[in-house]
């Protein structure tokens, strides 16, 4: 039995997240739907993270157990192969064989997401699903300001899903950095963990400091409120990116 970790990039837009339910085809499905072709093994593929419904990914982490003999290229390809014959958007980018001990979630020391905003009067045509539009002008510096007092060890509960399931509210955000590119304008953050809509409540509430419409001090204001209800709306899944897992 070889344990593989896998980098797994998908277009979230079609499935339910990343974790398997019953109300809809999910990536993990879609994995091990592939691995089951790939060696005929009822194989779980363990994620990094759950990402919502919508949400993508460019470096998602994963790992399975699989007890055929086979090297780290072929199990990429193969899995590859059935991926595409099934018409799924997902690609297995690297497959890479692991010891037993590698967990993708509990041995992950860091997570990156990335938000994007196509901020133009014009909607998309080419990335529709893939971005938010905002059409009124966002100020990137007040939304950058803004974001300095979110970075650090903070309860995050303003900023924290209702049916979230973590143990703590509290968490230590690493990075976040607002910048523009052209139409677009990216949020980055890093941490060690993240909430359930953590970073979509923070790309909601700075999206209303880059209308005018709330100050740096008011998202200090809401997270130190410790409520959700003070905190700024939850921005749309299109244009949420797991872009990364870190291990030792």
């Amino acid at each position: 039995m070889t344990r593989f970790r896998l980098t797994v990039e998908y277009d979230g837009r079609g499935y339910v997240g990343w974790q398997r339910q019953d109300n809809g085809p999910s990536v993990q499905a879609a994995l091990e739907a592939a691995v089951l072709g790939f060696c005929g093994e009822q194989a779980t593929v363990q994620g990094a993270g759950r990402t919502d419904s919508g949400v993508h990914a460019t470096g998602q982490a994963a790992h399975v157990d699989i007890a055929r003999e086979a090297a780290a290229g072929t199990v990429r390809d193969a899995l590859n192969a059935h991926l595409r014959m099934a018409g799924e958007a997902v690609a297995v980018l690297d497959a890479a064989a692991v010891g037993d001990d590698f967990h993708a979630r509990f041995s992950a020391t860091e997570r990156r997401y990335l938000y994007r905003i196509l901020n133009r009067r014009a909607p998309p045509a080419l990335e529709i699903g893939r971005v938010w539009h905002v059409a009124r002008r966002l100020d990137e510096a007040a939304m950058q300001a803004a974001s300095r007092c979110l970075v650090g060890k903070h309860d995050f509960t303003t900023f924290r899903a209702s049916l979230c399931q973590a143990k703590t509210p509290v968490k230590t955000l690493t990075a976040l950095d607002v910048v523009r590119d052209g139409d677009e304008i990216r949020i980055a953050a890093r941490a060690p963990s993240f909430l359930h809509h953590q970073m979509r409540n923070i790309a909601g509430t700075l999206e209303l400091v880059g209308a005018g419409r709330w100050t740096a001090a008011d998202v200090a204001d809401a997270l130190a409120a410790r409520d959700r209800a003070r905190g700024g709306p939850t921005a749309p899944p299109d244009g949420l990116y797991l872009t990364g897992v870190l291990y030792p």
